[in-house]
């Protein structure tokens, strides 16, 4: 689906305008940097103990609400957990995730990263109030195919007896379909030559996965062949039989702008899920 810029602005502005006053009077509390790996792994790597850690948004006066567990870009070499202004009082949790970064550690520590948090999540989520059957994991960039990695392979979450398929929704904004470019990096790979293996979200297409809501910047002006993967990736779902797949290509915005309207669309789609 191509989104106009012009049509987008109108949408955000009444979207908007109409979401975030929806539960005024919500109270909103968050928890910052608790660990989500085992406390003996973070004492025996200070690496773990420093960047597996999240932080949690909630809001503190409403129960059984719905989490977004969300994963930050910047290639899987760099970025912090932060919670965008826009996911702010949208009567939703947040929980933002820091994962390990390549040099440090490579393929697939930060993916171990990623399921673990999710499995955190899964595990913890009533504690706050939180209802453990709406949770959507979301990204953008690198956390856009971490995100479709743990909510497609189904083993990752496994390890945490976690059936992958109790997710909410799986929405990657500009996410990778095909192997990382990162871990093409670690393999002496060049960036233009893509790949598809097991470390590749377009590797587990099946009929039985959660709702995918891919998204992207213009096809034009987005990372190599960005759009175009997320596109192959969406007919394969359907050609498998998924039936919950959308794709969204945000015209005139590149792989950066793309996320702030990217993020209109991913409140739309929770909110539509569970209303």
């Amino acid at each position: 689906m191509k989104i106009n810029p012009s049509l987008l602005a109108v949408f955000v502005a009444l979207f908007f305008s109409a979401s975030v006053y929806a539960e005024p009077n919500l109270i909103y509390k968050t928890e910052n940097d608790i660990l989500y790996r085992d406390a003996n792994e973070a004492k025996s790597d200070a690496y773990i103990a420093e960047r597996c850690r999240l932080d949690i948004y909630y809001p503190t006066n409403k129960t059984h609400f719905t989490t977004l567990v969300w994963f930050h870009g910047g290639g899987i070499k760099g970025g912090s957990k932060s919670i965008p202004e826009e996911l702010k009082q949208q009567g939703i949790a947040v929980v933002a995730v820091n994962y390990r970064l390549y040099p440090k550690v490579n393929c697939p520590a930060y993916i171990e990263d990623a399921a673990a948090a999710v499995a955190w999540t899964f595990r913890n989520i009533e504690k706050y109030g939180g209802d453990p059957n709406k949770i959507f994991i979301a990204g953008h960039s690198a956390g856009g195919y971490l995100v479709s990695v743990v909510g497609l392979d189904k083993s990752r979450l496994a390890k945490y007896n976690i059936d992958a398929d109790k997710i909410a929704g799986i929405i990657p904004c500009s996410g990778q379909m095909i192997t990382h470019m990162v871990i093409r990096e670690e393999r002496k790979i060049s960036d233009k030559q893509p790949i598809i293996d097991q470390f590749a979200p377009l590797y587990y297409v099946r009929a039985d996965a959660p709702a995918l809501i891919l998204i992207t910047g213009d096809r034009n002006m987005e990372l190599l062949g960005r759009y175009e993967e997320n596109a192959y990736m969406m007919r394969m779902m359907k050609v498998a039989g998924h039936t919950k797949t959308e794709l969204y290509e945000i015209q005139g915005h590149n792989h950066g702008e793309m996320l702030k309207p990217a993020l209109t669309i991913l409140l739309n789609h929770i909110k539509a899920a569970v209303n």
